[in-house]
């Protein structure tokens, strides 16, 4: 928490993280070029972003490109923040983002990234299996299908209607899940996208990766949605209560 503080206490970093928030996944040459102080100076303030995981970074060819991570803000936020608002007013904190990392689909449109304390199985479970899945939506009550490879799911709303759904392309146990997304939320011929879940396990606690690809023009606050999602994941496997209406 303390390297967290740290970042965000300089008006320098705050603004390489609002020019993140308008368009993820600059380049080091497109960052420098939008301040006043030199490449070592953006190179230094990015650096102890990274420390604080609010900045992730992805090498594709000769470019670094640097995205986003507001998952450690949320956390702050629902530690420290939350407890002290009104339970209607626990939505207004979820927070947007997008990242990325290596991937045999090119560059991610965003990518994000928190830290569980749970064991490795049971977040390839929650990640799995429907009932589950159900468990921790946001805004869903029921997952239909299986996740298997080949497999359809759909995410159905308490009024009965599907707002997501998913085919499962890839299954690496435990380690790797690669989805198809498609939105039927943003209404007929809403554009099918990517995603991806990595699972690395240390110690006690398991960081989770999430990805997207191929996200459509207009379809940019899909990320938020990840964050809530991503938030009552983390909750759900934590303290057994998931996240539920912050729609």
């Amino acid at each position: 928490m303390d390297t967290l503080f740290k970042a965000l206490n300089d008006p320098a970093r705050r603004a390489i993280l609002d020019q993140l928030r308008q368009k993820d996944g600059q380049s080091l040459s497109e960052l420098e070029s939008k301040f006043d102080m030199t490449r070592f100076g953006v190179m230094k303030h990015l650096k102890l972003l990274e420390e604080a995981h609010l900045v992730l970074t992805r090498r594709e060819g000769r470019f670094k490109y640097h995205y986003l991570n507001p998952l450690p803000l949320q956390d702050m936020i629902n530690r420290w923040v939350a407890p002290f608002l009104q339970p209607q007013a626990q939505g207004l904190a979820a927070l947007k983002e997008k990242l990325e990392t290596e991937n045999r689909m090119g560059k991610p449109d965003f990518m994000m990234q928190t830290f569980i304390r749970c064991t490795q199985d049971a977040l390839w479970a929650a990640l799995t299996e429907t009932e589950q899945m159900a468990a921790y939506h946001f805004l869903c009550n029921e997952v239909q299908g299986k996740v298997s490879p080949g497999e359809t799911v759909e995410f159905i709303t308490p009024a009965g209607g599907a707002m997501l759904r998913q085919v499962t392309r890839r299954l690496d146990p435990k380690s790797r899940i690669e989805m198809s997304f498609e939105p039927l939320f943003m209404g007929p011929g809403a554009a099918t996208s990517e995603m991806v879940y990595l699972i690395e396990p240390q110690g006690e606690i398991c960081k989770l990766t999430i990805e997207h690809y191929k996200l459509a023009a207009g379809q940019d606050g899909i990320g938020e949605g990840w964050a809530r999602l991503a938030a009552s994941l983390k909750s759900y496997l934590e303290t057994g209560t998931a996240l539920k209406g912050a729609a």
